[in-house]
């Protein structure tokens, strides 16, 4: 197999694995399966990806670079407020996370970020350093990576809660977006009326 060909196949196997968990959920995403989708050997994956957690990886990462560039494009309008660039990452993040579940559950799975595995870390630590840059600049009296992490906390549990149902039951609300200025006001301070 000749290397392009082996780098077409390495990246038909993400690209299942992309649809598949788009489709079935991270729970579906097993080697075995992947490889029928792909069609090719249930030991074809091993050649290109040597662990399981590798061939997750490659997969996660993608959903990292699509949030990424969705959040890129939110916050390019360097004319809005630090405080407006927030609230649109922030909304960016809960919609990506409430439209794609399945990558969302696989992009923070613990045992893939502490792996290391294809420099995962290197993919979505980036991505944290944008939220404390512009919380800091929102907010620069205060310590930026500690309310962007407590922020970022806010949010996942926001779009955990809401993918389940359990905030519209107990919020009554049909629409995400007053709990996400609730959140934002309780970090980062009451927005400043104009």
């Amino acid at each position: 197999m000749s290397d392009s060909e082996a780098a077409g196949l390495r990246e038909r196997l993400v690209e299942v694995g992309v649809d598949l968990v788009a489709s079935e959920g991270a729970q579906a995403l097993t080697l075995r399966e992947i490889a029928r989708r792909a069609g090719v050997s249930h030991g074809a994956p091993r050649r290109y990806f040597p662990t399981h957690l590798d061939l997750l990886s490659a997969i996660a990462r993608r959903g990292f670079t699509d949030l990424g560039e969705r959040a890129a494009a939110v916050i390019a309008d360097s004319t809005a407020s630090p405080r407006a660039q927030v609230t649109a990452l922030s909304r960016t993040y809960l919609e990506f996370a409430l439209d794609n579940p399945g990558m969302y559950e696989l992009m923070f799975r613990h045992d893939l970020l502490e792996s290391g595995h294809l420099g995962l870390r290197d993919t979505s630590l980036p991505l944290f350093g944008v939220l404390v840059e512009l919380v800091g600049r929102a907010r620069p009296e205060l310590d930026a990576r500690r309310v962007a992490g407590a922020l970022w906390a806010n949010l996942h549990g926001l779009a955990q809660l809401w993918r389940w149902g359990s905030l519209q039951l107990a919020t009554g609300d049909d629409d995400f977006v007053p709990l996400l200025r609730s959140a934002l006001d309780a970090h980062l301070g009451p927005e400043a009326a104009l």
